[in-house]
């Protein structure tokens, strides 16, 4: 596995389910000893011919593969298309649509693009600790253009001028370290100095713009503003860590992704994350297996996906 850096070689070499089996079972079972996932048991046989194993503690779900407990779980799909799937959306820069993704393994579009979905959902990075050093504060709004919509579209969307009916996104990035970013309900000055005093340690070097609401945090910070209107850069005051970081995410939902729900936005900002924060020192195989150490003990439904398992008045719009 070490020996793959390339797209082709991860085809090739993933095609050969022996190739599939021995890298999950690496990554699943570490120690070489088998274990059923539902209750832990050594207790296992392999059956080759549905290459499952059966468990024989007397539960009600004996049979398990090497699909169970991750990502993959209950999908018909093969690890051979599974594999390379999670290879492209990891290094692709700007990301991968899914129309691409079904055109590259050839299976519905509808298929690629739930694939895709459950993929980010286990780059899901959560960040633990808090930032600190020299750390940047900065937000942006995603939201399609009008000239681009259609006019019902734009009707139903476009309500108002500017940032107006446009999501909000903070960014709060660790300057040589991780990128954090959330959705946030507002640019009000309690909404955005509580994410920012969740994720950064108190004495950093905090580096705003001129926005008022980050106004009093230098009780807290060595606070330094850059005033847009004047410069974008003084010395070490600036925000261009994260103006690069918004450059690249929105160059992906444009120009890969096209058209996506509000409700899904976390999802790219997870998937863009990943990215950014691995760039660094780290080879396309690097990042895949970074990637796939993070596949287990995660499960992400069609029906949770699309909110249909969610009682009308709570589905997230």
């Amino acid at each position: 596995m070490d020996s793959i850096k390339t797209l082709q070689e991860a085809i090739l070499h993933f095609s050969e389910f022996e190739n599939c089996k021995k890298l999950m079972m690496e990554l699943r079972w570490a120690d070489g000893v088998v274990k059923c996932p539902h209750c832990g048991s050594e207790k296992v046989t392999y059956l080759a011919k549905n290459r499952v194993w059966k468990c024989y503690t007397g539960h009600p779900m004996p049979k398990f593969s090497l699909k169970t407990g991750t990502i993959f779980e209950d999908s018909p799909l093969g690890l051979e298309k599974w594999l390379p799937a999670l290879w492209l959306v990891v290094n692709c820069k700007n990301g991968i649509s899914s129309c691409e993704l079904a055109r590259d393994l050839g299976v519905t579009q509808k298929t690629a693009w739930f694939m895709a979905h459950r993929l980010r959902f286990a780059l899901t990075e959560g960040g633990f600790g808090l930032l600190s050093g020299e750390v940047e504060a900065d937000e942006t709004f995603i939201g399609g253009k009008a000239r681009n919509m259609h006019i019902d579209k734009r009707q139903r969307r476009i309500t108002g001028r500017g940032p107006k009916d446009k999501i909000v996104v903070l960014g709060i990035l660790e300057r040589g370290g991780n990128v954090r970013t959330t959705v946030v309900p507002s640019r009000e000055k309690k909404v955005l100095q509580a994410e920012v005093r969740k994720h950064v340690e108190v004495g950093s070097a905090l580096y705003t713009d001129a926005l008022k609401s980050y106004n009093g945090m230098a009780k807290d910070y060595a606070h330094q503003v850059i005033d847009h209107a004047v410069a974008y850069v003084d010395g070490k005051v600036h925000t261009n860590g994260l103006e690069n970081f918004w450059s690249l995410l929105k160059r992906g939902i444009s120009g890969t992704y096209v058209s996506g729900e509000p409700f899904h936005l976390f999802r790219y900002l997870d998937e863009q994350s990943f990215r950014f924060n691995n760039s660094k020192d780290m080879n396309d195989g690097d990042r895949f297996r970074l990637a796939l150490s993070q596949i287990t003990g995660k499960r992400l439904s069609y029906g949770h996906l699309t909110g249909k398992d969610r009682e009308p008045d709570t589905a997230i719009i």
